[in-house]
């Protein structure tokens, strides 16, 4: 009787460390999904703002020559 009692606590400790390491390789997963997220979130904000660094450019380079073009206009 003493031997089955001590299986059983024996099998109840395996499975708490069982839960135990799962938890653990669970938390380590999405840690690292997290941190796979946040990269692909941070080259997107990248690229975007390159981007609007371009568009600013491209768009103000007009308007800073148009005063160029009305001085050498003689009528």
């Amino acid at each position: 009787m003493l031997k089955l009692i001590q299986t059983k606590i024996l099998l109840a400790i395996l499975a708490a460390l069982a839960v135990l390491a799962s938890a653990a390789i669970y938390q380590q997963y999405e840690a690292h999904k997290a941190a796979v997220l946040r990269d692909q979130q941070q080259q997107r904000d990248e690229q975007f703002r390159r981007q609007v660094e371009q568009n600013k450019r491209q768009h103000n380079s007009a308007a800073g020559k148009e005063g160029n073009i009305w001085r050498s206009y003689v009528p």
